[in-house]
């Protein structure tokens, strides 16, 4: 398969843009360093042409998790043209944005009140500064990712251990403040111990999590969180840039009854297109006036006519209930073909976020001839898959065959026991994010 074009861009990149590109999640060392396509030339529905002409089917991460209704929704990418015609920014400002605010409130009947922003780092850091002005309280309990922002990053000021289950292990923290050093609390998902840290501190604003991530939540343990926060006036806030829109029309916390006091909305929210939003209840928003939070392109038009388009769409197409039941036929496939050539694999991730781990020697090494193969035979993919509804039975098939195909090839090189650099194309893909993806 020839790149020869996504290369040559690549090298270029390199020489002007710091590790290559602006993303990590799209860095194409974490695919294949040696064999793997880089840019595309056009997406849309399920397939993605890269700028040699491939073509292929995009089961991967699908826009990292931003195109939950395929690449280029028609309906959305109407809504957002219609916008564009009539102007993105100007003076006066867009009335999308309150049809939105109403919207998203309306789903979420605990909420009365929306910031919105263009990212989920944006959206994250915004929740924090709102959370330390209501609370007047400096440190914040995390557990998850939440951003790239110095808040967040000052977790490994004190030792680079602490974001190891939540981000990347050994991350650096060079160019945050050390002032900063102890305001940041990271919390193990579903670990009951580590609550005692929020009980016994008497300075933390709030606790940020994601509300699912790897695993589902243990019985009781969202219940045991949110009675902490609220008798020691601990902000609780959920972060949904990732998990929202999957599994109910809305935030994930929907499905356990469990109702923050912020809530960061994101990603799938566009369909690609850049908005963000955080909702919560009204006293707490209430104090986004008594610091200063702004930003100019945080009124332009397209986000909230995507967002708008895209809640429509998701609505219509009950997106919420396709996407776990796609992922689930995923996770099947790829029990079903570690189980027939004896691959011992590790599925995570709720269904509609599915991801698996080769439990085996050179992991990273099977992992990138994976993803080698998979491209031979048409696919973008990895070991995690986004689900989206332009994903129809047919790919499904096709992708059923494909992984086979690879597995077969993987356990081959299992049985002679020698190194995956015997088949593999160049090096080994670099470690991933340890989160929901």
């Amino acid at each position: 398969m020839n790149f020869k074009k996504g290369n040559n861009l690549w090298d270029r990149a390199v020489k002007n843009i710091p590790g290559g590109n602006m993303l990590l999640s799209k860095n194409k060392n974490l695919f294949s360093p040696d064999y793997w396509p880089s840019y595309y030339s056009k997406a849309k529905g399920a397939y993605v042409w890269d700028l040699d002409g491939n073509k292929y089917l995009d089961f991967s991460s699908n826009g990292v998790g931003a195109c939950s209704l395929g690449h280029a929704n028609e309906n959305v990418d109407n809504s957002v043209i219609k916008a564009i015609k009539n102007g993105v920014m100007s003076t006066l400002n867009c009335p999308n944005e309150v049809y939105l605010a109403e919207y998203l409130i309306s789903l979420h009947s605990w909420s009365n009140m929306v910031r919105f922003a263009r990212s989920g780092g944006e959206a994250n850091a915004i929740a924090i500064r709102i959370a330390r002005c209501f609370t007047n309280r400096q440190k914040i309990a995390i557990c998850g990712y939440h951003g790239w922002h110095d808040w967040y990053l000052a977790a490994n000021l004190s030792t680079k251990d602490n974001l190891k289950d939540h981000l990347l292990e050994g991350l650096g923290s060079k160019g945050v403040p050390d002032l900063l050093a102890d305001t940041v609390i990271p919390l193990r998902y579903n670990n009951m111990e580590d609550l005692k840290l929020i009980k016994d501190n008497k300075d933390i604003a709030a606790v940020k999590m994601e509300v699912v991530r790897s695993t589902t939540p243990l019985k009781g343990y969202l219940e045991e969180i949110k009675d902490i926060c609220e008798e020691k006036k601990i902000l609780l806030i959920f972060d949904e840039c990732t998990s929202g829109f999957r599994e109910s029309f809305g935030g994930i916390h929907l499905k356990y009854n469990i109702y923050p006091d912020m809530c960061m909305l994101g990603k799938a929210l566009g369909n690609g297109y850049a908005i963000s939003a955080v909702l919560g209840k009204k006293d707490v928003m209430q104090s986004a006036c008594e610091t200063f939070i702004s930003s100019t392109f945080w009124t332009e038009a397209v986000g909230p006519a995507a967002a708008l388009a895209t809640l429509e769409e998701m609505k219509e197409k009950e997106s919420w209930r396709k996407l776990p039941k796609l992922g689930r036929k995923i996770k099947d496939i790829w029990i079903m073909n570690a189980k027939k050539y004896n691959i011992p694999i590790t599925i995570n991730g709720i269904d509609a976020l599915p991801t698996f781990n080769f439990d085996i020697y050179e992991a990273a090494g099977f992992k990138t001839i994976f993803t080698q193969k998979m491209l031979e035979e048409g696919f973008l993919a990895s070991t995690l898959f986004y689900p989206t509804t332009a994903h129809e039975d047919e790919h499904i098939k096709k992708y059923s065959d494909a992984c086979d195909k690879v597995f077969k090839n993987i356990s081959e090189v299992l049985e002679k026991n020698i190194s995956p650099s015997s088949i593999c194309r160049g090096d080994y893909c670099k470690p991933s994010f340890k989160r929901l993806n």
